[in-house]
């Protein structure tokens, strides 16, 4: 048997830009983690226990309950990484490391979403959030038909009312869809809400959800704080660590879906370069934005 843990990526309320006064947070929605074995999945969280009390061995003295005490992704996976805290970084790829040889993989799945206030684009982030977890489960039901295994998904808590809401959608999902796709009998369970504090595993799907997150960030936003994310020398084990249902699903636009690990890539087929420059790099994004859909109906037009 599977177990996958995950947790999300970005939130399910609208987007503008990052210079939005209120509409700022994420140009997109998802959820990602880890897949291991469940024979290997106490012995890696036992890896990331270790590493963790040695990376942050003073902050771990300082607090309170000590043993309940976590580090967030978004602050290891900060803007400034490679030059804040590249030992971070570092003990995040030695991880990854651990997870594949363990017999794992990393996963994600986001929907990016429309750009507007919500009443613009008629944004409803309890479907957003009901449409991606659906798709998460989908794709890690596939992955575990490929791999001949059940498969049971942990998710890090939330409160009682919202967990309330999801299950019986979640539930309803696997069973409605379970007749048509056999993979779907892979899930044992609609998933489990863990509180992280007690589960390093859970913790580790948090960053790994960061660590997508900010890959996304930059593949979707022209003038991305995140460009580094890009680049091999600050997460060498990242590539190839995927499964390969892994992916970011585009909103309405004239490319293809992003799969496995290439929202790693230095490339960003949303911006295109020409003539040896990225395409909106000098110009508003809004501008960009425009010569985008142009060049998109020019093509819908030819085919």
């Amino acid at each position: 048997m599977l177990l996958a843990y995950i947790d999300e990526i970005g939130e399910p309320g609208a987007f503008v830009s990052r210079q939005d006064a209120r509409f700022n947070t994420s140009p997109a929605f998802g959820y990602a983690g880890f897949i291991i074995p469940e024979q290997r999945a106490r012995d890696f969280g036992s890896v990331f226990a270790e590493q963790k009390r040695t990376l942050f061995k003073n902050e771990i003295k300082k607090a309170d309950h000590p043993g309940r005490w976590e580090k967030k992704g978004a602050s290891i996976f900060s803007a400034l990484a490679p030059r804040d805290h590249p030992s971070q970084l570092r003990v995040f790829d030695h991880l990854v490391r651990t997870v594949t040889q363990m017999g794992g993989n990393l996963f994600y799945y986001a929907d990016e979403k429309p750009i507007g206030t919500p009443k613009q684009v008629q944004l409803d982030p309890a479907r957003t959030e009901r449409e991606a977890m659906e798709e998460t489960l989908n794709r890690i039901a596939r992955h575990a038909a490929h791999s001949s295994s059940n498969v049971m998904i942990i998710i890090d808590q939330i409160n009682e009312k919202t967990r309330a809401e999801r299950l019986p959608n979640m539930y309803g999902h696997i069973l409605g869809r379970s007749s048509d796709y056999q993979e779907m009998q892979r899930i044992l369970e609609p998933p489990m809400h863990v509180d992280s504090q007690l589960s390093a595993n859970v913790q580790f799907a948090d960053w790994i959800a960061a660590c997508a997150g900010r890959a996304v960030d930059y593949q979707l936003i022209v003038d991305s704080r995140y460009n580094w994310i890009a680049d091999e020398r600050s997460l060498k084990r990242i590539r190839g660590s995927f499964t390969s249902e892994s992916k970011l699903h585009y909103h309405r636009r004239a490319i293809e879906d992003l799969n496995h690990s290439r929202i790693f890539n230095r490339d960003r087929p949303l911006f295109p370069k020409a003539e040896g420059q990225l395409l909106g790099s000098n110009i508003n994004p809004r501008q960009a934005e425009k010569i985008r859909a142009v060049a998109a109906a020019a093509k819908s037009r030819k085919s």
